[in-house]
């Protein structure tokens, strides 16, 4: 691809990201005119006086600001783990709970849900049950050494994400059917409409230790898609790197499901979105996944709250959208991944 499209495709996606932010801003069940937003953003960047009324400020600052940088977070975290899952495992069905980081973020969540802890209690359970599923995971597949690297561990991931589901269900079959099974229900469906500040800031930094290490293995990344004795002939510790790249994605994963339960399909969607505008070089690739996952995710979540008098979780709509969507991509998947 010749750079002029290249820029345009970065061009239009941030374009595309601007324009959703700013209209997140201003629909809902409270609407606030763009004129309002732009006086309050002028007085908070540049120091402004305009005359803003404190309604429209505590909507902008304390109720919608948080919900969508918690979209921008989720979206770009999802999308970049997908993108580094699908060019490591060679796979366009890959998603970032390949290795059962959403199964075990899940059971995490309803064991903290099923005890009756608190939220920060009920995230922490998300964040540490997604790493130590894959933590397993990886154990398991590393221990099969005579089978290929690659199946061994999409097998350990399909099998363990099975048995956390189960006890999922086991859990559910548990539960207070009054008080715990709808809140466990509205969990695993996910949601950003109680993501708070002290949230984002719990999760942004393990998400951002997550992309720091995908960012800098970016040139090495495409070298994974090669079978890996060509790989090693080319000088790469390919089990140091496929591990540097587990490690990542599933903090990214885990840190963004934490704090939004479990929202589908942006991290299957989003990098075949991306591949096909840009092509499969991953230093090109990840920015514009990360930018397209991020207004993927926030296009959606103003959508679940404005559809209709309630809110609809988000996870259901990236399914009912995702799913037509993908099978359009799909029929163009063939030339994207040559």
């Amino acid at each position: 691809m010749t750079q002029h499209p290249r820029v345009l495709a970065y061009a239009l996606a941030l374009a595309a990201l601007l324009v959703l932010t700013a209209l997140a801003f201003a629909v809902g069940r409270f609407p606030l005119a763009l004129g309002d937003l732009a006086a309050l953003a002028a007085n908070k960047l540049f120091g402004a006086d305009y005359d803003v009324s404190a309604t429209a400020e505590t909507i902008v600052m304390q109720v919608r600001g948080p919900r969508i940088i918690a979209a921008l977070l989720v979206g770009a975290a999802l999308a970049a783990a997908g993108t580094a899952y699908q060019g490591m495992f060679r796979n366009p069905l890959v998603s970032p709970d390949i290795l059962g980081v959403s199964a075990g973020a899940a059971l995490g969540a309803v064991l903290g849900i099923f005890f009756s802890h608190s939220v920060l209690v009920i995230q922490l359970g998300a964040f540490a049950g997604g790493l130590a599923a894959v933590g397993v995971v990886y154990a398991v597949g590393a221990s099969v050494r005579r089978h290929d690297p690659i199946l061994a561990l999409i097998l350990a991931g399909v099998v363990i994400g099975t048995l956390l589901g189960s006890m999922i269900a086991l859990l559910k079959y548990l539960a207070d059917p009054y008080n715990q099974l709808p809140a466990i229900t509205f969990w695993l469906l996910g949601s950003l409409a109680s993501v708070a500040p002290r949230d984002l800031a719990i999760a942004a930094p393990f998400a951002l230790a997550g992309l720091v290490p995908l960012y800098l293995l970016r040139w090495r990344m495409n070298l994974l898609s090669l079978a890996d004795d060509e790989a090693r002939a080319l000088g790469v510790p390919v089990g140091r790197l496929r591990l540097a790249v587990v490690c990542a994605a599933t903090l990214m994963t885990a840190a963004a499901v934490a704090i939004s339960g479990i929202i589908g399909w942006v991290g299957l969607l989003i990098p075949h979105a991306a591949r096909l505008l840009i092509g499969p070089e991953f230093s090109r690739l990840l920015p514009l996944s990360m930018v397209l996952g991020a207004a993927f995710l926030l296009a959606v979540d103003t959508l679940s709250r404005t559809i209709a008098p309630i809110e609809v979780p988000p996870g259901v709509l990236t399914a009912l959208i995702g799913t037509p969507f993908f099978l359009w991509l799909f029929a163009g998947a063939r030339r994207a991944w040559q």
